[in-house]
């Protein structure tokens, strides 16, 4: 089994001190040690933003891209070989701004994906401009009279776009967090787990006391195959804010329905060479 030493990249991270990544970071480290998936077995894709640093800090396989093009990149990672454990990570505006119609389709097809979305309602990397889940009337350096846009609910997207896994967690509760990534991880299908990461910097609204006066796990007996349900838990938001599993469903995977590659990943089939010579020998 393996030891949390063996997933540290031995990089000092460049986030700010107190800044939720960090939990993060230890979470899915955790997960990933309990899991018994060795560095070499995954591959982390991420974009650009605070949270697009976190595979730099992850002995794994990487791929560090454009901005809110983070589902593009390991869609085509997951096709080529899907016995890889591909883990999508991007930050609220990366995903939810500009990869917004990246992560519509993405469920929409139900790759064989696992996206944890680092949701501190603010752009941290490039100081403190409102994000799509920021909340209305919230003052930043380019919002003076307060953001005017009512805030995108990411969870209730999810569940009525039929998204094959919905969870939200918490970086305060490390321990819970640390589950919600192994159930996603080991559920067949697309998974979504909104992370919601104070930003000590730039966010003052949605400080550690602030989501600890409403954060409240999901209780035991409930039903996250319900659909009508989860989508009631998902509108919840201000006082009472549920994380855990709220939806969770069974569909086919895109990689299954492709024929060519149902069987055996592309990376492992044959390349047919005396074809790819006559394709180059009509370009001369």
């Amino acid at each position: 089994m393996p030891a949390l030493d063996d997933y540290y990249r031995g990089k000092t991270p460049a986030w700010c001190p107190g800044c939720g990544n960090f939990a993060i970071l230890k979470a899915f480290q955790q997960a990933m040690a309990e899991l018994a998936i060795e560095p070499h077995q995954f591959t982390i894709v991420s974009g650009i933003g605070q949270a697009g640093k976190f595979p730099h800090y992850v002995l794994c396989n990487t791929f560090n891209g454009l901005h809110g093009r983070t589902l593009p990149v390991a869609t085509g990672i997951r096709l080529v070989n899907h016995e890889m454990l591909v883990i999508a990570v991007a930050g609220d505006g990366d995903c939810y701004g500009e990869g917004g119609n990246h992560l519509v389709h993405a469920m929409r097809r139900n790759v064989n994906l696992k996206l944890f979305v680092h949701d501190n309602q603010i752009y941290g990397l490039t100081k403190g401009q409102p994000s799509p889940t920021s909340g209305e009337g919230m003052i930043t350096k380019n919002q003076p009279f307060g953001v005017f846009s009512e805030p995108l609910n990411p969870i209730a997207l999810a569940v009525a776009l039929d998204c094959s896994f919905v969870a939200r967690g918490f970086a305060g509760d490390i321990a819970f967090l640390k589950d919600l990534m192994k159930a996603a991880i080991r559920h067949k299908g697309f998974a979504l787990l909104d992370i919601l990461q104070p930003c000590v910097t730039f966010n003052k609204v949605n400080t550690y006391e602030w989501y600890r006066q409403r954060v409240y796990r999901i209780e035991p007996d409930y039903n996250p195959e319900e659909k009508s349900s989860a989508f009631q838990r998902a509108l919840e938001w201000g006082d009472r804010i549920p994380t855990g599993i709220l939806y969770r469903n069974d569909r086919p995977l895109l990689e299954e329905r492709i024929p060519t590659i149902k069987d055996v990943p592309l990376v492992l089939q044959p390349i047919a060479t005396a074809r790819v010579e006559k394709t180059i020998l009509e370009f001369y």
